[in-house]
């Protein structure tokens, strides 16, 4: 698992847990951020924050502060591929 700052833009991965204030949590988790959700980075900011998430048919812009609390697996990381990397 890693945090959902470190995906770059382009990447992918499944959400496996919230380590936020429970109110901030909580809204997180109505938006679509729930454990088994994939979500992909769509974009930052120039200066690298924040940055632009696809979730549950939304597009939603976190600080890196909430998304380094926010644990992902990578998709790549939870299914085999071949050695081509292809997706």
């Amino acid at each position: 698992m890693m945090a959902l700052s470190k995906l770059g833009v382009g990447e992918d991965g499944v959400v496996s847990s919230l380590d936020l204030p429970e109110d901030v949590q909580y809204h997180l988790m109505h938006m679509g951020f729930v454990p088994e959700a994939r979500v992909l980075v769509l974009r930052r900011a120039p200066a690298g924050d924040p940055t632009v998430y696809a979730i549950d048919g939304i597009e939603i812009a976190l600080r890196r502060d909430t998304a380094d609390s926010i644990r992902v697996s990578r998709t790549s990381d939870r299914t085999p591929k071949d050695s081509k990397g292809t997706r």
